[in-house]
């Protein structure tokens, strides 16, 4: 079995994660999903202080191999243990999750057309697309809710370093992107294209 990766990109608090669920109750017996934002280097060298100061925005703060023999694995059909990554601490976490191969795998992440390593391994690019007061606000709410920030420490990064590598690093996956999906507002049309592709591959597999 040869997996059909989509790569879905976006700047933080877009929507990305918000597609990659709905495609998975669409294609519950067909997806699996990598989350780029486990594969964060570990700084457990580094002290907490030090840690904090990291540019999580920059490609750099991520193990691009690691994740791009992840893929490759997956398109062999093999399983692989991904890292699960603690935003709290900086740091992996102690425990991994087991990713099976399926017929379609879901990359999901802000710089993963930013890992030169990742991009000979995409079959389709979906570029999630909202516009920054909104990405703004629901990272305020995600930061705040699940990663213990404080709403000052969350707009300091954001003014820091997210906004400026988004520019540099993410809205230039724009251009590469197969698909511009609307993170806000009305995407019932780019949806039904998205979905059509899955099925579309799912059909020459069956012929093949």
């Amino acid at each position: 079995m040869k997996s059909f990766i989509i790569g879905i990109s976006g700047g933080s608090g877009s929507g990305k994660t918000t597609l990659v669920h709905r495609l998975q109750q669409d294609f519950p017996e067909k997806t699996e999903v990598l989350y780029l934002d486990d594969y964060y280097k570990s700084l457990a060298s580094l002290p907490m202080e030090e840690r904090a100061r990291v540019n999580f925005d920059h490609p750099d703060a991520l193990d691009g191999d690691l994740i791009a023999r992840h893929l490759l694995a997956l398109r062999r059909g093999e399983c692989v243990e991904s890292p699960v990554y603690d935003f709290a601490c900086h740091d992996r976490q102690a425990k991994t999750r087991w990713v099976s191969p399926a017929p379609v795998i879901l990359v999901e992440g802000v710089l993963l057309f930013a890992l030169p390593q990742l991009q000979p391994l995409m079959d389709y690019r979906v570029f999630v697309d909202a516009g920054e007061e909104t990405r703004l606000q629901r990272r305020l709410r995600r930061d705040v809710q699940e990663r213990g920030r404080t709403p000052e420490s969350v707009q300091q990064q954001y003014r820091r370093t997210v906004q400026p590598m988004f520019r540099q690093y993410v809205e230039p996956g724009k251009r590469v992107c197969s698909l511009l999906y609307p993170g806000e507002g009305e995407n019932s049309r780019e949806y039904a294209r998205l979905c059509a592709v899955i099925r579309e591959h799912e059909r020459e597999k069956g012929e093949s």
